[in-house]
C-alpha cells in the first residue's frame, strides 16, 4: 500500500509527463530548414586557356582583348597594351562564373530578360578555338541583379549586379596608363636628369643596386626602391580630358626632370614637366602623347641630386650580429653571447651599446677630399661569411671626415655624431659578476 506522500509523488509525475505530452501534440518539432541553394554555375572554364575575350556593348564599339605569350593587350578598336591587372579581374570571373538564381530552366520568351537582343555580349575565346558566348540583359524588378544565359543553352539566370560591373569596362578602363610599361623583374639600369648631372644606377654581381653615373658609389637601396616605385606608378590620369589643357601646361611648365628605365625591351624614357597649375605633366617615349601624371614622381624628381641616393651609413652589417670589432688596434671577439677583450670578458651590454651606434653611423654630408688628421680606425666583421668592413676616421676643423676601405668616397660626419659614439667607446668596460646575495 503506498503512502501517501508517495502517491502524491506518482500524481505529480504523471501531470508532468501528461503535460509535456500535449505540448509537444500541439508543437510539433518544426522541420529542419532546408540548406541555401548553392550559387548556380553559368560558365566555368580553365582561366590559363583563355586566349581572347570580345566585349559588345549597345552603342559602342566592340573591344577585343587577345592573350600572346600570357600578356593581355588591347587588339580592337585600337592596338595598345592591356591593364594586366583589370584584365586578370575579368578572366577571374569568367573562369568561375555563378549567377545568383535559376530563374527558368527552359523560358518560351527571352523578350522580358531583355535577352532576345542582349545589352551586351561576351564572347570567351579559348586556346582549343572553343568559344562561349556571355549574354546579358536587363536588370530584374529589384535592380539589384542582371538576367544573364549563354548562348545556346536555354537556361536564364539572374546574377549579382556587381558581377555585371567587371565587364562594364571602357577602352580607357582597359588600357595600360603606365606611362613606362616596363618589366620591374628585368631592369638593367635607371637614369636620372633633375637638378645637375645626369647620374644613373646599375646592379652589381650581388643583384644590389649601385651609382654607376657619374662615378661609381655605394647606393642607399630604400631610397633607390621608392624611386623606382614612383616610376612604375607614373600613369595617365584619365579624369584629365582636356587635350589642349594638357599641352598647354606641359609646354609652359618647368622642367623637372627626365627618368629613364632599361629593362629587356630596351630603354623607355619620361620627360616631366610641372605646370602652372603645380601638377605634373610628362610625356614619354613608350606611349605617344601628352599626359597629366598620377602618382608622386614630380616630388621624386624634383631638385633631385645624385647625392640624395648615395648610401650615408658607414657600415653595413645592419642585423648581422658583429662577432669581432677593433677600435685602433684594440680586439673584442664574442664567443656565445660572450664579449672578450684583452684582459679578459667584457660587459655584454656596453659592448652592444657601441654596435648600436656603430650600426647608426653615417655621414650628414659628403665631401670632395679626405684630410685631417687621423682620429680612430674601426674595423668590424660580421655575419656567417665573417663580412670585414674597416673605416677610418680624421678630424678636420670642426667636423670628421670617414673613409671606407675599398671606398673612394669621403664622407662628412658631424662633431655630435661622432661624439656619441666617442661616448659608447668610453662606456666598455669588464665584465662584473652578478653581487652574492
Amino acid at each position: 500500500m503506498l503512502k501517501p506522500t508517495g502517491l502524491l509523488t506518482a500524481t505529480g509525475l504523471l501531470v508532468v509527463l501528461g503535460g509535456t505530452v500535449w505540448y509537444f501534440n500541439k508543437h510539433p518539432k518544426a522541420p529542419d530548414t532546408p540548406a541555401t541553394p548553392a550559387s548556380p554555375k553559368i560558365l566555368t572554364l580553365p582561366e590559363d586557356q583563355i586566349a581572347e575575350i570580345r566585349i559588345a556593348k549597345s552603342g559602342a564599339d566592340a573591344i577585343v582583348l587577345k592573350n600572346t605569350n600570357n600578356q593581355w593587350a588591347i587588339a580592337e578598336p585600337q592596338q595598345m597594351p592591356a591593364d594586366q591587372d583589370t584584365v586578370k579581374s575579368i578572366t577571374g570571373s569568367l573562369a568561375s562564373f555563378t549567377g545568383d538564381r535559376l530563374i527558368d530552366e527552359k523560358p518560351g520568351d527571352l523578350n522580358g530578360f531583355g535577352l532576345a537582343t542582349p545589352s551586351e555580349e561576351i564572347d570567351v575565346t579559348l586556346k582549343n578555338g572553343t568559344v562561349n558566348k556571355l549574354l546579358l540583359g536587363s536588370d530584374t524588378p529589384s535592380g539589384s541583379d542582371t538576367y544573364a544565359k549563354l548562348d545556346g543553352k536555354p537556361a536564364v539566370y539572374s546574377v549579382f549586379s556587381s558581377s555585371k560591373s567587371t565587364f562594364d569596362k571602357t577602352l580607357t578602363d582597359l588600357r595600360d596608363k603606365r606611362l613606362l610599361p616596363f618589366n620591374q623583374d628585368k631592369i638593367t639600369a635607371v637614369t636620372i636628369t633633375s637638378k645637375g648631372p645626369a647620374f644613373a644606377f646599375g646592379k652589381n654581381a650581388k643583384g644590389e643596386w649601385q651609382i654607376v653615373k657619374p662615378e661609381p658609389f655605394r647606393a642607399d637601396s630604400t631610397r633607390v626602391d621608392d624611386l623606382i616605385r614612383r616610376i612604375k606608378e607614373a600613369k595617365m590620369d584619365t579624369a584629365a580630358t582636356d587635350q589642349k589643357a594638357i599641352d598647354e601646361q606641359y609646354g609652359t611648365g618647368a622642367a623637372v626632370g627626365i627618368a629613364s628605365v632599361t629593362d629587356d625591351s630596351g630603354e623607355m624614357a619620361l620627360t616631366v614637366h610641372k605646370g602652372k597649375d603645380n601638377s605634373y605633366y610628362a610625356k614619354s617615349t613608350a606611349v605617344p602623347g601628352t599626359y597629366k601624371l598620377t602618382g608622386d614622381l614630380g616630388e621624386g624628381l624634383a631638385d633631385k641630386a645624385v647625392d640624395d641616393f648615395r648610401n650615408k651609413k658607414l657600415f653595413e652589417f645592419g642585423f648581422s650580429e658583429p662577432t669581432k670589432i677593433e677600435i685602433d688596434g684594440v680586439t673584442y671577439n664574442k664567443s656565445a653571447d660572450k664579449w672578450a677583450g684583452p684582459k679578459g670578458q667584457m660587459d655584454s651590454g656596453s659592448i652592444q651599446e657601441v654596435i648600436d651606434k656603430l650600426r647608426d653611423f653615417a655621414a650628414s654630408k659628403f665631401a670632395a677630399k679626405f684630410d685631417g688628421t687621423q682620429a680612430i680606425v674601426l674595423t668590424v666583421t660580421s655575419g656567417d661569411s665573417h663580412k670585414v668592413e674597416k673605416v677610418t676616421v680624421n678630424k678636420s676643423g670642426a667636423d670628421y671626415l670617414a673613409r671606407r676601405e675599398g671606398d673612394n668616397a669621403v664622407y662628412g660626419i658631424d662633431a655630435a655624431s661622432y661624439g656619441d659614439l666617442q661616448k659608447a667607446i668610453t662606456g666598455i668596460k669588464p665584465f662584473q659578476p652578478p653581487a652574492k646575495k
